[in-house]
């Protein structure tokens, strides 16, 4: 599997003559959300949506258009959630952040949690570990008591 080429679902009479135009397109298209299947791009969905937008793509490069002039058209027309890698803008910074700050808010709770736990341990108090001679008169009572019984 490793040696067999990727799939893609670009049609036949969507590919441009021009190899250096298909290939800024193709590259183009792996960029850009399928809307219809949402975890896919444009270049491996065979969504009627994602044709149209591959064609959209190939006919903006035709014209002449900038591959940031592909991208922001269709961000304008779409919005930013066409963009399989959002940009970083103050509008995508949470998007962004998010993932490292609960992994450093999860990381700082453990620390604090097993240092809470490691002294906790550490700072007993010594006298609870001692039974007082009126709870040790009393244990040898009921093991008294219940000594006959273990015999018979």
């Amino acid at each position: 599997m490793a040696g067999c080429p990727a799939a893609y679902a670009v049609q036949p009479d969507e590919i441009m003559s021009d190899p250096v135009k298909e290939a800024r397109a193709r590259d183009l298209s792996r960029e850009l959300r399928c809307m219809v299947c949402q975890n896919q791009s444009i270049d491996d969905s065979d969504a009627p949506l994602a044709r149209d937008l591959r064609l959209l793509v190939r006919e903006r490069i035709a014209t002449g258009d900038s591959d940031s002039q592909v991208i922001d058209f269709l961000v304008a027309r779409y919005g930013e959630f066409v963009l399989l890698k959002p940009r970083f803008t103050p509008h995508t910074l949470l998007l962004w952040l998010l993932p490292p700050l609960a992994l450093i808010g999860g990381g700082l709770a453990l620390w604090f949690y097993s240092r809470r736990r490691s002294n906790a341990g550490g700072t007993a108090d010594p006298s609870l570990l001692h039974l007082t001679e009126d709870e040790e008169a009393r244990l040898e009572r009921l093991l008294a008591a219940d000594a006959p019984e273990r015999q018979a």
